[in-house]
This record gives C-alpha cells, sequence and structure tokens, in this order.
C-alpha cells in the first residue's frame, strides 16, 4: 500500500526493484571494485569495539514521531491527533497503541526525544540524518548518490574495513541517494543489493548465484573469463599493475559468490517460515531479518531504507492500516532475535526518519515535515535500555531543554563503533572535514 504513493515532490517512489547489482545506481559497485578496497586505515580506532555492527532502519518520508514514539495525549486534538497511548514493559515510557509489539520490547530500547534539526525539507534532512552533515549550497538531493558528504556506512568501511569475507557496507533494498562515500571515494560505496527481500524470487545474482548451480557451471564461467580476458592483453599492456589488480578482484570475487559465509549470509530462504512470518511478509520486516543475517555473517554496517513514511493526507488511516503494523512485526522481532542470540549489545539499533511530523494536524488528516521535533530510538550496541532521554513541549513542537541534532548522533554512533569522531577527511580541494563536526558523544546513553 506504502509502495503506492507518492512524495510529496511528486516522485513516485514505489520499490520496483530490479534484481542485482544496478550499475546505473552509480554510487554502488559490483564485486570486482568492492573487493579492490584497501584495508581501513586502522589509526583513531578502539579496538576493544571491533566486534560492534550498525544497523540503521531509515524510514523514509519521516516517522510522525508525535502518534508514535512521543504522543501528546493531553494537548488540544488538532495536535494530539487520532490515536491513543499504551503503557509499555518500561514503567512510565508509553508508545501508541498501534504498536503493541514495540511496547513489549522496550526494555530493549532508548528513546532519544530532544532530537531536533531546522531543515523540513526530504533531500538536506536526508543527507543530515544520514552523514551529520547538513548539505553545502548547491545540493542536489535528487542525485544518487549526492557527492557532498560520506555516509556514515561508508566512514566505517573506510576506518574498519571488511570483516570476514562479506562487504563492511551494505545498503537494501536499494541504496538511499545520501548513503554513498561522496569524497572517500567509489572503495567505500555500499554493496547494494537492488533487490526486495520479500519478494518470492529474491535473489543477489552478483554476489551469491542460484544455489542450484554447481561448481561445473561456475568453472565454465572462469573460463570464459580467461578467455575475455586473452582478447584484453593489448590493451592491459600499457597499464599492466592495473590489469594484474584487476585479475586478483576478479579471482577473489569468484571465491566470494562459492565461500559458505557469503551465501548463507544472503539465503534468506534458508530461515524457517515461522521466523520470518513473525518479522513479516513484507519489505520492512523481511529486510529486517536479512540484516540481522549480514551482521551476523560479519558486515559492519547495514542501512534498510524504508519508504514511503511521508503522510501529508490521512496521516492516521496510513499508519494505523500499512506503515505501523510493518514496523511492529519486523523492528522488536529483530530486537528480541539479536537479544536471543547474544548480538544485541555488540549491534547498534538505530530507527530514524529525516524529521519528524508538524503536530498540528492539516486540513487533508495528514502531517507535514517537521525537522524541529523528531524522536530516535536506539537499541544495543553499549545503549542503556528502557530509557527516554529528554523530552518535547506539551504540543510537541520542540525540545522543551537540551536539544540535540545529527551531529550528536552521528557522534554517538561512530564512537559506539571505536571510531575516533574528532579525525578528519580531506576533500579532494584539500578542506578537512571532521567525522562529525561539532557533534558530542551523548554519554547520558551510554
Amino acid at each position: 500500500m506504502n509502495g503506492q504513493r507518492s512524495f510529496c515532490d511528486r516522485v513516485n517512489r514505489r520499490n520496483a526493484l530490479r534484481i542485482g547489482l544496478g550499475a546505473s545506481l552509480g554510487g554502488a559497485i559490483g564485486l570486482p571494485q568492492l573487493l579492490a578496497a584497501e584495508a581501513a586505515a586502522k589509526h583513531g580506532v578502539d579496538p576493544s569495539r571491533d566486534d560492534v555492527s550498525l544497523i540503521i532502519l531509515f524510514l523514509q518520508g519521516g516517522l510522525s514521531t508525535i502518534d508514535t514514539l512521543d504522543l501528546k495525549p493531553n494537548a488540544p486534538a488538532e495536535f494530539r491527533g487520532e490515536f491513543k497511548p499504551i503503557d509499555t514493559v518500561v514503567p512510565g515510557l508509553q508508545v501508541c497503541e498501534h504498536t503493541p509489539e514495540i511496547a513489549k520490547v522496550a526494555d530493549r530500547f532508548s528513546l532519544l526525544r530532544n532530537f531536533t534539526h531546522n531543515n523540513s525539507g526530504h533531500g538536506p534532512a536526508d543527507h543530515a540524518m544520514l552523514t551529520g552533515y547538513f548539505p553545502r549550497a548547491g545540493f542536489n538531493g535528487g542525485l544518487k548518490p549526492n557527492n557532498h558528504n560520506p555516509s556514515h556506512g561508508s566512514i566505517i568501511a573506510k576506518k574498519l574495513g571488511p570483516r570476514g569475507s562479506v562487504p563492511p557496507y551494505v545498503c537494501l533494498p536499494k541504496m538511499h541517494n545520501s548513503g554513498g562515500p561522496a569524497y572517500l571515494g567509489s572503495k567505500y560505496a555500499p554493496f547494494t543489493v537492488d533487490a526486495d527481500p520479500n519478494a518470492p524470487d529474491f535473489s543477489v545474482p552478483d554476489l551469491v548465484p542460484p544455489l542450484t548451480v554447481d561448481s561445473t557451471r561456475l568453472d565454465s564461467r572462469r573460463q570464459l573469463m580467461k578467455t575475455v580476458d586473452r582478447f584484453q592483453k593489448g590493451a592491459e599492456a600499457s597499464v599492466n599493475s592495473k590489469a594484474r589488480a584487476l585479475t586478483t578482484f576478479q579471482k577473489k570475487a569468484f571465491d566470494l559468490i562459492t565461500s559458505p559465509a557469503t551465501k548463507i549470509a544472503f539465503d534468506i530462504e534458508a530461515e524457517s517460515d515461522a521466523v520470518r512470518d513473525e518479522y513479516g511478509r513484507h519489505s520492512l520486516g523481511q529486510s529486517c531479518l536479512m540484516a540481522r543475517r549480514l551482521v551476523e555473517a560479519g558486515v559492519r554496517c547495514v542501512t534498510i531504507d524504508h519508504t514511503n513514511w511521508d503522510t501529508h493526507y490521512n496521516n492516521f488511516t496510513v499508519l494505523k492500516d500499512d506503515l505501523l503494523p510493518h514496523l511492529d512485526s519486523g523492528l522488536p522481532t529483530l530486537l528480541r532475535d539479536l537479544d536471543q542470540r547474544g548480538m544485541l549489545e555488540k549491534t547498534l539499533v538505530c530507527v530514524m526518519g529525516e524529521c519528524g511530523r508538524t503536530p498540528r494536524v492539516n486540513k487533508y488528516a495528514g502531517r507535514d515535515h517537521w525537522g524541529p521535533s523528531n524522536c530516535i530510538l536506539l537499541a544495543g550496541g553499549g545503549i542503556k535500555h528502557g530509557r527516554v532521554i529528554g523530552a518535547t513541549n506539551s504540543k510537541g513542537e520542540r525540545p522543551a531543554k537540551d536539544p540535540v541534532g545529527p551531529a550528536d548522533l552521528s557522534a554517538t554512533m561512530h564512537h559506539l563503533l571505536g571510531i575516533d569522531t574528532t579525525e578528519e577527511f580531506y576533500t579532494p580541494e584539500g578542506r578537512p572535514m571532521p567525522i562529525a563536526k561539532d557533534g558530542r558523544v551523548l554519554t547520558e546513553l551510554l
């Protein structure tokens, strides 16, 4: 249902996802290019945090937090909306009546209710949330990828490098426009699944061949590659070192697609029907399940880009009948699953959108973009659970005091992965760019 609606910019966000790695994405890269990335620089990294991973569940369009995680039941009707709060397993903490499963796992997450920023536009706000930086002049939010600041996942890929035989940074079911590496370079672009894990024919052919493809067929593909390579030797003669490197990484690509760890990580069909049903047979639920499998296999950062939370019209109907049931199965099951597997304390989960929604309901029974007030859900990875940090005013318009923003969230996430957030990268022009400019680690969450 939500895939049919358009964002306010009239661009349809229907998940018509192609299977495989789309070279047209620009920011996504194929296996040989991915494997050509050098090991990440290890200075400025805390080795005691090397086993921590990050899952970002990005609710693109902007979750209405005033209707879900920060309800205002005592506000006037035009502000409080139609939903009622319910108690959670944490005394004093309430959430929306249409998220009963999230209420049951409130002891596994904390809420950051004093979150704010001053831009309510999709593109710039997306960029700020996924990079920690607001874009500079000339930003085009429609470009994929944009070229302003590196995403959290690309920074993690650069600083920490791969762990095992899987990529360090994966985006699914597709890459967000602001999910790329910017000036860090294509070596740190995400491995993009570019396919919906809920699709009946889901596969990632550039990474994992169908399980029925036997070694004989793969050997034939190797021989075909060798034949093609013979026709390239003349052109390669002038760039021998690059040719040797390419050959090396082509070999590594074949090794990767035949590695048991990779097959296991991306073979979502290996999960029982009961587990898949518990996550939910929809894109958000199956993406959460895939994220758990990828982190379990060694991926350092998984970004799930889920759309469309841009509820300008019929906000309450769309949330109740479409969006919230998906969130209420996928997210709590992910947290329970990670916890039961002993992975939650080593997996930071961050649920966010680019903005909240306007405190006042509009004439279309919807809520519009609202950067000044938002709420972030954080779990695992060193976060104290069952806590509420900060508060908004009585109408949910803005933080009551002590506001925090995207740079603070960025600093906190990277700190929990052992990265020195004061370290600077340099743009091609030589401009120094701290990993988290002016952001402070939110120690009250830790």
